[in-house]
């Protein structure tokens, strides 16, 4: 609970960003040939804040939406999932986002944005209360807010800089959209924030566009020599590469024989190995777990819908067993 500038309950996590309306596509194949879809919602940081909920830990989201029935609608489902939202704001003036999934047998899933001008567009750093942000263990974002607008930009800079004077520690999944702007802006703006984050959670590709390697190692390398603190690079199916100055390991993955919906499992991925370190966990014991959640979020179609609750996980690792009947 949170009353402007008062805290009524701790939070573990904070993020800050869009969340959109999804429409599903009930078939796989080209949109043009699609007459039904399935409403859900996906963004990359709520998608976060829901998992590390399911988790059993304690997270808000910073956002805005349109003043409309989609805006009425995500911020339900989310408070529902037991995120916190007393910062979300409705916008009157602005539409909520939406996109399209479109998914094939095989090959990747593509997606259509239609979220210009939106809602979430529109944050501003005076948006942000520095108490709410001040009093969480750590502050989350993503590459994808500043890629919206000047003004998220801002804001993200902005979030950065309470949760360093509060002395929360930042997280950031670089979550590079290309389709929101352009390499190079991406790898300039992305960088700045990495030179000010704790822990970064790169992609093999993510690491090509902004550093120019390819291998894990080398990825790791370069962003320890910005003063990152803990860099972890996700490899997929094939687990993860974490790096500290002191230590550094490969952690295998869990290969899912067959992957319903890939979108959202870096979210889950990220949203795990957060999880891990609130629960005190080594690197490698929280990398585990973020194999675990980002392998079973791509087993169910949607963004959240797959996340997992820690009983689950323990399932799925084999830490615990299931009593179906």
């Amino acid at each position: 609970m949170y009353v402007e500038g008062v805290i009524k309950e701790m939070l573990d996590v904070v993020t800050l960003g869009e969340t959109m309306v999804l429409m599903n596509p009930e078939s796989s194949g080209p949109l043009r040939y699609i007459s039904t879809f399935t409403k859900q919602i996906g963004g990359a940081e709520s998608n976060f804040a829901i998992g590390i909920v399911r988790l059993g830990h304690k997270a808000g989201w910073i956002s805005k939406l349109g003043n409309d029935e989609f805006g009425k609608y995500i911020l339900s489902f989310i408070r529902g999932e037991g995120v916190d939202t007393s910062c979300v704001k409705f916008d009157p003036e602005a539409p909520t986002g939406v996109y399209f999934k479109e998914r094939r047998e095989y090959g990747e899933t593509k997606v259509y944005y239609y979220r210009r001008g939106s809602a979430a567009s529109r944050l501003t750093p005076g948006d942000l209360d520095p108490v709410y942000i001040g009093s969480s263990k750590y502050l989350h974002i993503t590459g994808i807010t500043p890629a919206l607008s000047e003004s998220c930009y801002l804001t993200v800079k902005e979030a950065i800089k309470i949760a360093k004077s509060s002395g929360v520690k930042i997280s950031l999944d670089p979550n590079i959209r290309l389709k929101l702007w352009s390499k190079e802006r991406a790898r300039e703006v992305i960088m700045e924030l990495v030179a000010q984050a704790d822990i970064v959670l790169p992609g093999i590709s993510e690491g090509e566009i902004l550093v120019g390697e390819k291998q894990p190692e080398k990825i790791a390398a370069k962003f320890l020599e910005l003063g990152v603190n803990i860099v972890v690079v996700k490899l997929g199916k094939d687990g993860a590469y974490y790096a500290t100055t002191s230590e550094s390991k490969y952690v295998p993955g869990y290969p899912i024989d067959k992957v319903v919906d890939p979108i959202g499992a870096g979210d889950g991925f990220a949203a795990g190995f957060i999880a891990g370190l609130l629960k005190s966990y080594s690197l490698e014991q929280a990398v585990k777990l973020a194999n675990a959640v980002g392998a079973i979020v791509t087993t169910v179609i949607g963004d959240v819908e797959g996340l997992p609750t820690m009983e689950e996980v323990e399932i799925f690792m084999g830490k615990r067993e299931e009593v179906s009947r």
